[in-house]
């Protein structure tokens, strides 16, 4: 009863000519074991897959679907695993293994999101400003799969995906977090300087708040050499750039404005 009224009042199926052969039907009663979650889910994927005017829904078709989510454990080893080597995929710069791994997630019944929101931090950790744009497409990719379902989520994964396998790799923003994370955890919190402090009030600027603040934009190249770590702290190099893509450009740039001497 819940499946067939599922497919008669839901939005989005009473538009379609669904129809669920009786053999079927029990099928997917007798495999859910009467979880009717687990039922409206495996029928979704089943429509979801199938084209035309009429949708027609079989034994095979129902067998195939439910096979694929035993093997496919989103809570077990084999989600880690297939995520694992997804990423790694698109790390080593291989879009081709990473459709591979994508395409198998999707197919066990991965949550597309889920999918999006992994590559999001890859987009960061592992590409940065070696091609900043590569951020851009994963969120993109992400707010798309969250208003297109399977099986056209695909399309917008797979868009994605390659392209940040093909995107040159840089770890050198992750490393850089990495880096102050640990020099600030192993020193005091030291006090802001007076003059990169703002001031607001008369009483702050007569306690020298900003005093001998140096305004970047009134200096040659829109740059003034200047300390803006706390007092008693030398520059450090949390950032190192790399060579790769745009990265290259800022590496450059970075090192003509504060090579010393």
């Amino acid at each position: 009863m819940i499946i067939k009224r599922s497919i008669s009042i839901d939005e989005e199926l009473k538009g379609l000519n669904i129809r669920v052969e009786d053999d079927a039907m029990d099928y997917l009663i007798e495999m859910t074991n009467g979880d009717a979650r687990v039922a409206l889910d495996t029928l979704e994927f089943a429509i979801k897959t199938l084209k035309g005017k009429e949708r027609v829904i079989n034994r095979d078709l129902i067998s195939s679907i439910l096979q694929k989510q035993v093997l496919y454990d989103k809570g077990g080893e084999e989600h880690y695993n297939l995520i694992s080597a997804f990423i790694k995929s698109i790390r080593g710069s291989d879009p081709d293994a990473a459709l591979y791994w994508m395409i198998r997630m999707l197919e066990g019944g991965e949550d597309p999101l889920f999918i999006a929101r992994r590559m999001i931090i890859l987009a960061s950790e592992d590409i940065g400003n070696a091609d900043p744009e590569a951020l851009m497409v994963a969120v993109a990719a992400k707010q798309a799969a969250e208003f297109v379902g399977m099986p056209e989520v695909g399309i917008i994964l797979a868009q994605a995906t390659t392209y940040l396998a093909s995107a040159p790799k840089s770890n050198a923003s992750y490393m850089a977090l990495m880096r102050a994370q640990k020099f600030i955890r192993g020193n005091p919190d030291y006090p802001v300087p007076l003059h990169l402090r703002n001031a607001p009030t008369k009483l702050m600027k007569e306690e020298g708040y900003g005093k001998d603040y140096k305004y970047p934009h009134n200096f040659p190249y829109h740059f003034i050499k200047e300390n803006y770590f706390p007092k008693g702290v030398k520059r450090r190099d949390f950032y190192q750039p790399t060579e790769q893509g745009l990265e290259k450009k800022i590496k450059k740039i970075l090192e003509s404005l504060w090579k010393k001497g």
